[in-house]
């Protein structure tokens, strides 16, 4: 069996972000990078099947700059057997899930998982384009995942309690935050990953356009909150929910 993780390379999320003068991103001089949180619940639950099943090949893909590799080595560290590096620069997510299926229909996996979303741009859309381009079923934001006889059971949180579906492999399967927690790399995990395999590619080997659907114009940091007041009465605060707030 062969399992595709994507993993990408976001800011901390301890960092404190700033916009860019011009407007045209973030800056990212000196903030740390690291494996978007939930891809590396993605990878762990990947590794958890490859040891339950004993012979799965786990292999991690990142598409975004050459530094990504660095993201890509973190999993390997952790556990997963190679690395697929797709150099590009910032893509929309219909452009990412032409990427993702230029892979798979080279690499021919059994299951993809995807983080939900990615904690940049919190999009949450690569996975279920990805799983219409290829005709597959999917199962978004799993907290539970099971295989079985080329099937997959898929337990979701839904609003009220779980929600449960089985779905025929291969399939997508995005990774919602209850369903693991990520284990450590070891110190011997990461000696063993720099000499794991790495590939490095571009979507025009892949025959992928990358021409982006959705245009980003401007990045613009949120208005600045106003002071808060102390009101007298409660009289004196309901007229300013009223009048001033139009929260009633």
């Amino acid at each position: 069996m062969k399992i595709l993780v994507t993993v990408k390379r976001v800011t901390d999320y301890e960092a404190k972000i700033k916009i860019k003068p011009d407007g045209s991103g973030v800056v990212t001089d000196g903030i740390n990078m690291i494996v978007n949180p939930f891809d590396e619940i993605a990878v762990e639950e990947a590794l958890r099947l490859k040891e339950k099943g004993g012979g799965a090949e786990v292999v991690v893909l990142s598409i975004g700059p050459k530094d990504a590799a660095q993201q890509i080595r973190s999993a390997l560290a952790m556990g997963a057997d190679r690395g697929i590096l797709v150099e590009s620069g910032e893509l929309d997510s219909d452009a990412v899930s032409a990427i993702l299926a230029g892979v798979v229909n080279k690499e021919k996996p059994d299951l993809v998982i995807i983080g939900k979303q990615a904690i940049d741009d919190d999009s949450g859309q690569a996975g279920q384009l990805l799983a219409e381009r290829l005709g597959w079923g999917q199962a978004c934001f799993a907290s539970k995942l099971e295989l079985g006889s080329g099937k997959a059971t898929v337990t979701r949180e839904v609003d009220g309690g779980h929600d449960v579906v089985e779905i025929d492999l291969p399939a997508v399967v995005t990774a919602d935050l209850r369903l693991n927690e990520p284990r450590y790399a070891s110190l011997p995990g990461i000696m063993k990953a720099k000499k794991k395999p790495l590939e490095e590619t571009t979507p025009n080997a892949l025959g992928v356009d990358v021409k982006p659907k959705v245009l980003v114009k401007r990045f613009e940091e949120p208005a600045q909150r106003k002071a808060g007041v102390r009101v007298p009465d409660v009289p004196t605060l309901v007229a300013k929910l009223k009048d001033e707030a139009k929260a009633l």
